[in-house]
């Protein structure tokens, strides 16, 4: 008998008549003789509409008591589909993050897994019952309050449950049929990828692609997790997400994926001096915020001042926390101004055949050119190159490239549901 974890995202239990087809789904793979456990997110846009609701009694909502308010998205649809799963004539279980043994850090909002204990989880499927957890959230020993993950969060739970129990594999269920090589929202053209390695799926995750979170990608890495993305509407196969086993040879794609974000902003911190530790300031300071930077550039020395300019990308969600830091400091860095960007995009193409073969820069950057986009910033890794433009044309840019690097699909790939917000 093997053990599978299934994740079902939002859009999966969007209301009573999807959590019913997503039950007899769970019933099907445990009557395959199969012991289940489900991770579930909260319904549709319920965790959307809780941000807004706090929002509307203050604008700035207490940290801790936000994490009370959003994990009752997630009790909600465990609940709900625990009592489908029993009216077919299934035992079914349904847990809170900390009942089923997710130990995070004290970081309301964004915390990290330090531990997971699925005791109740395992005495469930050692009873014959489906154990169904809420995902996105757990518990602090310390303060003895309850925490969520970040958004994204029910799909490192997934993760996270899997490698606990030691799973045969961790299958996360979406509104699309696995991993394509662009959002099918934005290119309708786009592919289903069969399999990706882990090493690229970090790198696309962190590029804007939607379907994995990248912690949970992280986590399965770690691990050695077998990640199974499919779709909850239809049968069929999806996309595997694997580190290599030991012994394969087959060659990777040049470009496996091209991916679109507009959740960054950029900072460019102007009239910087150009002395020895000036960047290590600056760059100290954002990190005392706890934002995360993704590209920087620095321009090179004006020899009639002395003085550079510094632009890096970070979050929106962090803009305003990394301004008032840096404000707060202008006197003794001694720049001169900031300036703050936030309808910018950025664009990715990831590739694990990119370090074998040349030319790829030039193809993207000439893709680009001849659709008349501009290019801001650049950054690479050994399997990414990311550009920044801006926002407004970044979709266009995002289907140039695809089409360029010759992703295109002949038929349109379907979107069962989700509004993507």
């Amino acid at each position: 008998m093997s053990l599978i974890v299934q994740k079902f995202g939002g859009s999966s239990v969007a209301d009573a008549e999807s959590i019913k087809r997503v039950a007899k789904r769970i019933v099907a793979t445990r009557t395959a003789g199969h012991e289940v456990v489900v991770a579930v997110s909260a319904m549709g846009d319920t965790t959307d509409e809780l941000i807004d609701l706090a929002h509307e009694v203050t604008p700035i909502p207490d940290a801790r008591e936000m994490d009370m308010l959003l994990t009752t998205g997630e009790r909600i649809s465990m609940a709900l589909l625990a009592m489908a799963i029993k009216s077919l004539g299934h035992e079914a279980r349904s847990y809170t993050g900390s009942q089923a043994g997710m130990i995070t850090d004290a970081q309301h909002g964004s915390a990290r897994i330090v531990d997971v204990t699925p005791t109740r989880v395992r005495e469930a499927l050692d009873d014959g019952a489906i154990a169904i957890v809420a995902g996105f959230q757990g518990f602090n020993r310390d303060s003895r309050d309850i925490t969520t993950l970040g958004r994204g969060g029910s799909d490192t739970t997934a993760v996270a449950l899997a490698a606990a129990l030691n799973a045969d594999v961790c299958e996360i269920y979406t509104d699309v049929d696995g991993v394509f090589t662009a959002d099918p929202r934005v290119v309708p053209l786009a592919r289903k990828i069969d399999r990706v390695s882990a090493e690229e799926m970090l790198e696309l995750a962190a590029s804007g692609a939607k379907v994995l979170h990248i912690r949970a990608v992280e986590f399965a890495r770690r691990h050695g997790v077998a990640l199974h993305v499919r779709s909850s509407f239809t049968p069929a196969e999806g996309t595997w997400v694997r580190n290599p086993i030991e012994g394969e040879t087959m060659e990777e794609p040049i470009i496996t994926g091209v991916a679109g974000d507009l959740s960054e902003a950029k900072i460019t911190v102007v009239g910087v001096p150009d002395t020895p530790g000036k960047a290590a300031d600056i760059f100290t300071m954002v990190a005392k915020t706890g934002a995360n930077i993704d590209m920087i550039v620095q321009n090179v020395s004006a020899a009639t001042t002395g003085r550079t300019d510094i632009s890096f990308t970070l979050p929106k969600s962090d803009g305003s926390t990394v301004l008032t830091a840096l404000r707060s400091e202008q006197e003794s860095v001694g720049f001169l101004s900031l300036q703050y960007d936030d309808q910018i995009g950025k664009l990715s193409v990831v590739g694990g055949g990119m370090r074998t073969n040349a030319g790829v820069s030039a193809q993207l950057f000439t893709a680009l050119k001849d659709a008349g986009i501009n290019i801001e910033m650049i950054s690479t890794s050994e399997i990414r190159i990311s550009v920044v433009t801006r926002a407004d044309i970044l979709n266009e840019a995002v289907r140039t490239v695809h089409a360029a690097f010759g992703l295109d699909g002949d038929t349109e790939a379907a979107v069962y549901a989700g509004t993507g917000r």
